[in-house]
């Protein structure tokens, strides 16, 4: 039986980095214990997430109200499977991103440090405070606060490049903004309510079906953080701009681009989306309008086109921004066919995907920071200089295709069940094909690094002497995270209730059908 129980621990839970945001710039002439801030609240908050998930599990949700507004109006947070599953890996992933941060930024020896700290606490707020949000009110209040507080993550390096792709980032935000806020407006018109509920608000509504049609688009078009095609351009923007003066111009700092990828921006995207289908309209809903169907057509065109784009692409960042407009779409993919496997993968695929992309772009970090190579052209020889790294992104690259013995085989594997228990071959087709694009653009990254031989000026100017010059210890807070995130995207196919997240997933499924 489902019991809403009263607690204080989602509140403390998002406040953690809210309360470190000033700590960090209070202490912003002491980088050791400014940076140690930052880890010491990312550990507390990922204890108080996963202490949560044995009441979840039991059929409980977790409530605080922050304000009643009155008439249906609320601010509020209730901890539920679906919501933890996220909340659990945005917290986590904080954690080794802050403490690959201090090698990354330390050795490029970046200004603006305590800003960049400061605002990645806010978007950590930000995205743990959509995870948890009890309604849309909550959850569109957070979500427009988390394009806000990653604007000065995007435009760290404050150059022509940088406010060019944040100008882009902002239109495409923002403008999604306007239609999420009618969506929530024309919610509650409909319903007098904007609490989310397990089977959907919208089910009992005296609405037509074609309002309800025009609602779900303002959904839609509301949640471009998703980036899904053909509003997608902002997000390989926002990792490297390419100029006719400088072909591969860095925007993000590469923990940056892990965090709009892995952890908040888009993942937030995609889980809003999750939300929307399954608890504001509810699965039976959407079925009855037919909105499956097409929505499983957009996710799969861009899972294809993605992965053609990532093709084309020699920048390493770049590359890895289309594979993630392309697999983020398996999550989308999975609702679509709304079916209790494909849901199933969809939120399986959340932190799956969390950890093995964050793997890849820790990994081209590094790259970057020790040999100073961005390209993939320019890679030759970087397996036999840096093993461990491009070991790390190898695991990555497989799990990406599905390949075992890596977790990106868990979701897809519960993807493919979805298109047999939705009775829809073709998708599963569209699932063997983008696996297989999948193959055709990370195969000769790893092909490159490991088997290919440098040129001779490449030798001279390589990344060896540059690494002989780094301090070791940073050299290890880079290395080290990124290879903790490659083992958990091992360990997750062995025991893929690590951290709760299949249990978590069952749960929320369970209370869908």
């Amino acid at each position: 039986m489902t019991e809403m129980v009263p607690s204080i621990k989602p509140l403390l839970a998002v406040i953690c980095p809210m309360i470190a945001a000033p700590g960090i710039f209070l202490l912003r002439k002491h980088a050791n214990i400014r940076e140690g801030t930052t880890i010491l609240a990312a550990v507390i908050q990922f204890a108080i997430i996963i202490s949560m998930a044995p009441a979840i599990l039991e059929g409980g949700f977790l409530t605080f109200r922050i304000i009643d507004i009155g008439a249906g109006i609320e601010l509020g947070y209730r901890v539920d499977a679906f919501g933890l599953i996220f909340a659990i890996t945005s917290s986590f992933l904080w954690i080794l991103v802050s403490l690959y941060s201090i090698g990354y930024m330390r050795s490029l020896e970046e200004h603006a440090q305590t800003r960049y700290y400061f605002m990645f606490a806010l978007a950590i707020f930000s995205a743990v405070s959509i995870a948890l949000s009890e309604n849309l009110v909550t959850f569109y209040i957070f979500y427009a606060a988390l394009t806000l507080s990653t604007y000065w993550l995007v435009a760290h390096h404050e150059d022509k490049e940088a406010f060019a792709a944040t100008r882009k980032y902002l239109v495409y935000l923002l403008s999604s903004g306007w239609f999420l806020f009618a969506a929530v407006v024309l919610t509650y018109a409909i319903t007098g309510t904007t609490r989310f509920a397990d089977g959907g608000i919208l089910g009992s509504a005296s609405a037509s079906g074609s309002t309800l049609i025009v609602l779900f688009v303002l959904f839609a078009l509301g949640s471009i953080k998703a980036a899904w095609m053909p509003f997608h351009s902002w997000l390989p923007s926002a990792m490297v701009a390419p100029t006719p003066v400088l072909p591969s111009a860095m925007v993000a700092p590469t923990p940056v681009s892990a965090l709009l990828h892995a952890v908040a921006v888009v993942k937030a995207g995609v889980f809003g989306f999750v939300r929307i289908v399954c608890h504001v309209f509810g699965i039976e809903l959407i079925g009855e309008l037919g909105i499956g169907l097409w929505l499983g057509a957009v996710a799969s065109i861009t899972m294809i086109l993605g992965s053609f784009f990532a093709i084309g692409e020699d920048n390493l960042k770049r590359r890895l921004a289309y594979s993630t407009i392309s697999q983020l779409s398996y999550i989308l993919f999975g609702v679509a066919l709304l079916s209790p496997f494909g849901i199933k993968g969809a939120m399986v695929h959340i932190p799956f995907h969390g950890f093995m992309k964050i793997t890849l772009f820790l990994c081209a970090g590094a790259i970057m920071v020790v040999t100073g190579k961005k390209e993939i052209s320019q890679m030759a020889g970087v397996g036999k200089q840096m093993p461990v790294t491009m070991l790390a992104f190898t695991i990555g690259a497989l799990g990406m295709c599905g390949a075992p013995p890596v977790s990106g085989f868990i979701s897809k594997w519960f993807l493919g069940l979805g298109t047999i228990q939705a009775g829809a071959i073709i998708f599963l087709i569209v699932i063997l094909a983008s696996s297989l694009l999948d193959v055709v653009y990370f195969f000769p990254i790893v092909k490159t690094a490991f088997f290919d031989t440098p040129a001779e000026a490449s030798v001279a100017d390589g990344g060896k002497i540059r690494f002989l010059e780094m301090e070791r210890p940073l050299y290890l807070f880079m290395i080290v995270p990124l290879a903790l995130t490659a083992l958990f995207s091992v360990i997750f196919f062995f025991f893929p209730d690590a951290f709760h997240l299949l249990g978590l997933a069952e749960m929320a499924v369970k209370n869908l059908f």
